[in-house]
């Protein structure tokens, strides 16, 4: 079993892998790697790490913080490592950047992971003023199984039951701003929407013999269940389940071609999130699947889909590029046109 988790995590890290681009000395950007924002758990695991990327502060003035997880299909505890590939472009643009691990599901099962990625947007906000982090303007962004994260932490914010005891508690674990690529959104209605020879690939990578709903599918062991079994544990792992008016803009990212998280994941987010009138843009790429490359200048243009209240918009063709998302960024956390990002603050909130 452990060969199998083995060969799904590799093969998921090939599927989504891009060169990395990791800050250096000549963006002056600072780099404090491995900071501890809860105890490990278990003992020597990497789950409670963050990696913050801090851009040369010698103007004095707080940026807003953008905090990153990479997907690993829950099965890895180093989400950190994906900012690496993202500060270079998001720290020149003023923004703090954060690479936030979760424990993944074999060391602890459902609601941990929301526990975790709670604990780490307490801890930031809380040593703030530290990192020079406007506490008032903090975004998530991740892909896979990380999208899954960033969305729940967008959704929840405020609810006690998700909370957790993890690290520090007392602070806000809101967010003001969602980038969510290509992750799940209901567990439960994954494998009725899978591609052609999706879930016959799925089971020969993974080992399964019943696609998403085998106890040994990443969301089985996500929830400690075949998610079908167990409907209603699943659903609490679903979050289309807690949306609500007043959850920050959220932007998704999806490849049309998407071989294990099937596009119609992001259409439920996207339907969902409109209903309750939350600003949202929704990109559908043509041609791409399960890659970090999405964000590449390269890919075609996408379908757009976007709301303003509660009523659709058509938005021009577009990509989901970092440029794109960085003016998603900063009209959700409110940086002025031509401003930098760390410039216009407002005061630190709660």
């Amino acid at each position: 079993m452990s060969r199998i988790r083995g060969v799904l995590l590799i093969v998921i890290t090939m599927l989504t892998a891009v060169q990395a681009a990791p800050a250096s000395a000549e963006n002056s950007v600072v780099v404090h790697t491995d900071i501890s924002y809860a105890r490990a758990e278990p003992e020597g695991s990497r789950g409670h790490l963050l990696d913050l990327y801090v851009p040369d502060g010698r103007h004095g003035k707080p940026r807003p913080l953008l905090i990153v997880m990479g997907g690993s299909a829950w099965l890895g505890d180093d989400g950190k490592a994906y900012a690496a590939q993202l500060a270079p472009h998001f720290t020149a643009a003023g923004y703090v950047v954060a690479g936030v691990s979760t424990r993944s599901s074999s060391q602890a099962q459902f609601p941990a992971q929301v526990h975790d990625v709670k604990a780490a947007i307490r801890w930031l906000r809380v040593h703030a003023r530290t990192y020079g982090i406007d506490r008032t303007r903090l975004a998530v962004l991740g892909d896979s199984s990380g999208g899954w994260t960033a969305t729940m932490a967008g959704v929840t914010g405020g609810m006690p039951g998700l909370e957790g005891n993890v690290g520090l508690t007392g602070a806000s674990s809101t967010v003001q701003a969602v980038v969510d690529l290509y992750g799940p959104t209901d567990l439960l209605q994954m494998d009725a929407h899978m591609l052609p020879g999706a879930c016959e690939a799925f089971n020969t990578i993974a080992g399964t013999t019943d696609c998403h709903n085998d106890i040994a599918s990443p969301e089985s062991r996500l929830v400690g269940c075949a998610v079908q079994h167990c409907p209603q544990r699943t659903q609490a792992a679903n979050p289309i389940r807690y949306i609500a008016p007043d959850d920050p803009p959220v932007l998704i990212a999806h490849g049309q071609r998407d071989m294990l998280v099937p596009h119609h994941q992001s259409e439920l987010l996207y339907a969902a999130l409109k209903r309750a009138c939350v600003p949202t843009t929704f990109y559908s790429v043509p041609g791409v699947g399960h890659s970090k490359d999405i964000v590449s200048p390269d890919t075609p243009q996408a379908d757009v889909r976007s709301t303003t209240g509660c009523r659709g918009i058509a938005p021009q063709r577009n990509r989901p590029t970092l440029e794109t998302i960085e003016a998603f960024l900063d009209t959700a956390l409110g940086v002025r046109p031509g401003e930098p990002a760390g410039v216009g603050q407002r005061p630190d909130g709660p």
